[in-house]
């Protein structure tokens, strides 16, 4: 690190929204550095969130289709078996290679890297104390680093939500850190939680030989979902064997002779399960304890503690910008990606902004589930008049000779315009064919226009098209 205390620009967190704005930042000219408390730089997603999740869902799942799928494609294999130590490995080397680059990344970008906990002492100014395992080795002298800055962007991410009755031990009840690195396979896992996290896992475990249940309070799993393809997700999952229990509560859970006994509550019916292990997935907050808000003014807002920003992600305290998971909004890493990089422009007085509406998700269960722009039922709760086309995976030919047929291409299409105003897919590749509708609805192609394209043949995507002919067709229909 340079011997220098002043920036143009200090971002705390190093996280997918933290690193790109310092990115961002350096690219528009302003000097700046990353304060990042723990060890590796990227954050949850990075650490503990995304990357190790996906490596572990791949590995399981070409397990899976070691042991299930693969006969059907004339491939005798014999004697399949696991090694649960192996594919952790290889997650972890995923996850260390990825944060190595991103080290790389920002220094290659003259982006300085201090490694310590921040806290704001004063619009302008960043106090960093340092640690042995995060930066100097000597004196209480050392271990304080004061940093001047012109601007100051908060980017520190969540955690886990906890419940009542169900408290962390970091061994049998568990948030999802802990569920990413078992080093044997639990007979029973216990879900709390049917969101993208909790569903995701719960495939993991499942296809490695857990006998899976996860209990949800709702009445639907994937709640924010479109309600058909969260209704077919949840079809398709039990169909796996996994046991989904919703309108489901679950009251209390207690350890007994390294067991989990839950309670649990459903209609007028109560009852107490067995788990070797209990993931709790209820959920984030954000992550704003020590920073010193509270000392500087910074606004929150009282329900959700999210901080308040304007369209520039300025915060009451005009020098102190945020963004990410302690903002209002999803908390999605491409979300924080895209606000770290507005944020920085508007620093540089550019009309950095995001589009809200057509930010995709994704659950990378199998089969894969994504989403972007209004659900059928945001629609109809904004009397917006509407037409849906919808097209199965079983009618393209690639999904046939590939042998993934469940689910389907949906798309919301708004009655007059034809503009698209939501695409959901439920198949093979969502999690990459969605970015074709969020550029249909970036871009204001109407349904007629994505019927017109030419897609290659035979793909996937070819899906996306027939959805968009539907369409069409019932549009051609009203007007006759």
């Amino acid at each position: 690190m340079k011997n220098k205390n002043t920036y143009d620009v200090v971002v705390i967190g190093s996280g997918p929204g933290g690193y790109s704005a310092a990115l961002r930042a350096a690219q528009l000219g302003f000097d700046t550095a990353v304060v990042e408390k723990d060890e590796t730089l990227g954050g949850v997603c990075l650490n503990v969130g995304c990357i190790p999740s996906k490596a572990l869902l791949d590995s399981s799942e070409r397990y899976h289709h070691a042991r299930h799928k693969m006969a059907e494609h004339g491939i005798e294999i014999n004697d399949v078996r696991q090694d649960l130590g192996a594919m952790m490995s290889r997650k972890n080397k995923v996850v260390a290679e990825l944060t190595k680059n991103l080290w790389q990344l920002l220094a290659r970008s003259g982006i300085d890297i201090i490694r310590g906990t921040a806290r704001l002492e004063a619009p302008d100014r960043v106090l960093v104390t340092r640690n042995e395992k995060t930066g100097a080795k000597t004196g209480v002298k050392d271990r304080e680093l004061g940093l001047a800055a012109r601007y100051i962007l908060l980017a520190t991410g969540s955690l886990p939500n906890s419940l009542p009755g169900l408290d962390f031990d970091g061994k049998n009840i568990i948030t999802s850190t802990q569920a990413l690195e078992f080093d044997t396979v639990p007979e029973r896992l216990g879900i709390v939680g049917a969101g993208y996290v909790g569903l995701e896992l719960g495939s993991v475990w499942q296809r490695l030989g857990s006998q899976v249940t996860v209990m949800e309070t709702l009445p639907r799993a994937a709640d924010s979902a479109d309600g058909q393809l969260a209704r077919t997700l949840t079809r398709l999952l039990k169909n796996q064997g996994m046991d989904i229990r919703l309108k489901t509560t679950v009251t209390q859970a207690v350890v007994k002779d390294s067991q989990v006994a839950v309670s649990v509550k459903a209609k007028d019916t109560s009852e107490i399960l067995f788990f070797d292990r209990l993931l709790v997935s209820v959920g984030r907050h954000p992550r704003l304890e020590g920073l010193g808000l509270e000392d500087l003014g910074v606004k929150k807002d009282p329900d959700s503690g999210k901080i308040i920003v304007d369209a520039a992600y300025r915060t009451s305290v005009s020098s102190i910008y945020a963004i990410g998971d302690i903002i209002p909004g999803p908390m999605l890493a491409h979300k924080a990606s895209a606000e770290g990089v507005a944020a920085a422009e508007c620093m540089a007085g550019l009309p950095g902004e995001v589009n809200y509406d057509t930010i995709p998700s994704v659950i990378y269960t199998s089969p894969e589930a994504a989403g972007a722009g209004m659900t059928q039922e945001d629609a109809k709760k904004r009397n917006i008049p509407f037409l849906t086309g919808t097209y199965p995976f079983s009618g393209t030919g690639r999904a046939r000779c590939f042998g993934e047929t469940d689910g389907f291409v949906k798309l919301i299409v708004h009655e007059k315009s034809d503009r698209i105003l939501g695409v959901h897919i439920i198949g093979p590749r969502a999690s990459d064919m969605i970015a074709q509708g969020v550029l249909a609805m970036e871009s204001g192609t109407t349904a007629g226009d994505l019927a017109r394209m030419v897609h290659s043949h035979p793909t996937f995507s070819e899906a996306m098209q027939e959805a968009a002919a539907a369409v069409r067709n019932k549009s051609d229909q009203t007007r006759k």
